[in-house]
């Protein structure tokens, strides 16, 4: 089988929370050699602590977030305040590619491991820094998380039912995201040096990843003069728009009519065509005038039919509808099973578990998760036998040095 079409690049991770591992997890799953540094020195990466944890039994190998986003990844131990740990992993650049944090502003310079220092190491080095708000900027130390580059992108304050206030969007939206845009950044400098022969430092601000997802509230502003209308679940110009009640406790299915053919073929599925030329639904603009009188039809005929019998009627008759779906409901999704996407890792202390895969398919250099998640340090011997030919009885020395851990 061929490999990833990364394999053969190498990976060093001083990355923690979300958006860091997310970014770095998507190098793994191209095939690239993802070494994470940890330590035991402080509390473990905040991923390492957060439940839920396998069987409900705490623990830094058993949380299911850690464990997530970071499969197909080694680990070492390393406490980078004491000096020695930093002069280790400057000499572990030297045999890596890419070096990736997603710490403060300032922070790996505090440690000795900035890209000025890096480079003299490895001159071609590629180097991420994924910070809240950016290496630059009067922001630059502000403490980032997902949730306050929400809401300084915007998100927040576009989010919400109409006459109230802003609203969270429900998941941390931003951390992803950056991850996703780190990956591309690096993605695109390593083509860059394989032209020129030159490593390059990407300074990625989370606040800049995530406000570049916003651009129709930024130009409806700028063209209007006016901050857009909070709508909930509908959309701005399409009508119906919304996730309806279905037969059943708590079942609900999402149907978007984006045009007149669509919302024509939406009222004969519902056995009122004529509805279609209805004076108050004739058109899109006047859907929209008239969108609670709209809704409240369109609910009552939901209501009567199963979540999964009404997507089929509407994707058959070219409308777009699918379930809200449930975390048990993906977890047994029988699409996501045929297409290989969840999988089932052997972890050598929680044992199998489900996880969301890889989400493309690539004909000529098939890429696969490797391995699950892995235990804390577990591969420091390995990695530092490897890279940089230390004996056992060295690296013994370093752990009892309180170095290696």
């Amino acid at each position: 089988m061929a490999e990833g079409p990364l394999s053969g690049i190498r990976v060093l991770d001083f990355t923690w929370a979300w958006a860091g591992p997310f970014c770095t997890l998507q190098l793994a799953h191209l095939g690239a050699e993802v070494i994470r540094i940890e330590t035991t020195a402080r509390p473990a990466c905040v991923t390492r602590l957060i439940p839920p944890f396998a069987d409900d039994i705490p623990g830094p190998n058993r949380a299911g977030y850690f464990n997530q986003y970071n499969l197909g990844k080694k680990s070492i131990l390393m406490n980078l305040a004491r000096p020695e740990a930093v002069e280790i992993a400057c000499e572990m650049v030297r045999h890596c590619d890419v070096v990736a944090d997603n710490f403060a502003a300032g922070v790996m310079d505090k440690l000795g491991l900035g890209y000025d220092k890096l480079r003299r190491f490895k001159p071609d080095l590629i180097m991420i820094s994924m910070s809240g708000y950016g290496q630059t900027g009067p922001f630059k130390g502000f403490i980032g998380y997902g949730p306050p580059a929400s809401a300084a992108a915007g998100m927040f304050f576009t989010t919400g039912y109409r006459g109230m206030g802003p609203s969270e969007i429900g998941i941390s939206y931003p951390d992803p995201n950056a991850g996703i845009f780190g990956a591309f950044a690096i993605l695109a400098a390593l083509t860059q040096r394989e032209l020129t022969g030159e490593g390059q430092y990407i300074d990625q601000s989370q606040w800049e990843a995530a406000l570049v997802l916003m651009p129709e509230a930024l130009l409806h502003y700028e063209m209007t003069g006016r901050e857009p209308e909070r709508q909930g679940n509908r959309d701005w110009v399409m009508a119906p728009h919304e996730c309806y009640p279905a037969a059943g406790e708590d079942r609900w299915v999402s149907i978007a009519v984006g045009s007149e053919a669509e919302w024509r073929a939406l009222c004969k599925v519902m056995g009122s065509p004529g509805l279609a030329d209805d004076p108050r639904f004739k058109t899109a603009q006047l859907r929209k005038q008239n969108e609670d009188a709209l809704d409240e039809i369109v609910a009552a005929w939901t209501r009567q039919h199963d979540r999964w019998e009404l997507t089929r009627m509407l994707q058959a008759a070219g409308v777009a509808a699918f379930p809200a779906m449930s975390n048990k409901d993906l977890a047994e999704d029988p699409h996501l099973l045929e297409r290989g996407f969840l999988v089932e890792p052997e972890h050598p202390e929680v044992g199998k578990r489900k996880h969301a895969g890889i989400p493309w398919k690539m004909s000529g250099t098939p890429c696969s998760v490797r391995s699950a998640a892995p235990i804390r340090g577990a591969d420091t011997e390995e990695v530092l036998k490897s890279l940089l030919g230390y004996s056992s009885d060295k690296i013994e020395q370093l752990r009892k040095a309180g170095i290696l851990a």
